[in-house]
């Protein structure tokens, strides 16, 4: 009798020491898995590395980097920023993009790209909303100080300059993590 109670506790007790030990391998499981998802997690690039990453705004990305706003565009934010794509900048004059880059022109340059940004995130249903609501016409002011009326042609958020010049907005919605980039197909120029 003694041996039959001694067989059924020790085998109690090698039930009860497997058990525990799937148990800890089940734990040890769920967190390598846990683990191995967290790594995968990749970040929104901020507006210069958008734009770097798209050779549509190689002549853009160029700008800003002979502006010395490398730094600002990755900054904090948020930004909206009504980027010309390089089809843009060709439809300036010939020789401007070639003079605007230049070490002398940099005052300029700088005034004509921080013209296309805006303090703050607006999306294009933002933009449009606010457009519709001011009776078809939205003024914002930009970083550089100007103003830019936003208003809607054939569906399309169009840009009116200080000068009378016109751009449409032909990407929307480009995403970056200090704000939002609006591709246009004209270069817009402050007074």
């Amino acid at each position: 009798m003694k041996l039959i109670k001694s067989l059924t506790m020790l085998s109690l007790v090698g039930a009860m020491v497997a058990s525990c030990g799937e148990k800890k391998n089940e734990e040890t499981v769920v967190t390598e898995e846990v683990v191995e998802e967290a790594v995968v997690v990749e970040e929104t690039p901020n507006i210069v590395g958008v734009a770097s990453g798209n050779a549509d705004f190689s002549t853009l990305v160029a700008a800003v980097g002979a502006a010395d706003l490398v730094g600002t565009l990755s900054g904090e934010g948020p930004f909206t920023v009504f980027a010309p794509t390089n089809a843009a900048f060709d439809k300036l004059p010939a020789g401007t993009v070639e003079s605007l880059l230049k070490p002398e022109s940099k005052d300029k340059l700088t005034a004509v790209l921080t013209y296309h940004v805006v303090a703050g995130k607006f999306e294009a249903a933002a933009v449009i909303d606010a457009i519709n609501a001011n009776n078809g016409k939205f003024e914002v002011t930009t970083v550089q100080g100007g103003k830019i009326t936003l208003s809607l042609v054939g569906g399309n958020v169009v840009l009116t300059d200080a000068n009378g010049g016109t751009a449409t907005v032909v990407i929307a919605d480009v995403a970056a993590s200090n704000g939002v980039i609006h591709a246009i197909d004209t270069v817009v120029m402050p007074k």
